[in-house]
């Protein structure tokens, strides 16, 4: 195999993981919508669930108007998520380096 092809492949793979990306996106974002018109209850209780910035949820919306909403919210859900898996990196590493330093 030569590096153009092991390039174009790993190019491939990035250009097939981005559409799945997007299209996990979309999906998320029409639920959203969907919760919006049927159960906006329920989409409340998510967002308080998953602690999104409430705050910052109103700004965006109002800020805006014309914007689809089930986006802007998917695209909080996921920041928020994202947030998340890096405090959690952070702990475990904080953890370890201290479980390192007690040990005799």
């Amino acid at each position: 195999m030569t590096e153009t092809s092991t390039l174009q492949e790993v190019l491939a793979i990035q250009s097939e993981e981005s559409l799945k990306d997007r299209l996990l996106f979309e999906h998320l974002a029409a639920e959203i919508n969907t919760l919006i018109k049927t159960n906006f209850e329920q989409l409340v209780q998510l967002l308080y669930r998953i602690d999104v910035n409430e705050v910052k949820l109103k700004a965006l919306l109002q800020a805006n108007p014309n914007e689809d909403a089930g986006v802007i919210i998917a695209h909080l859900l996921i920041e928020r998520q994202l947030q998340k898996i890096k405090l959690r990196e952070q702990f475990s590493q904080n953890k370890q380096q201290v479980d390192d330093e007690e040990k005799w």
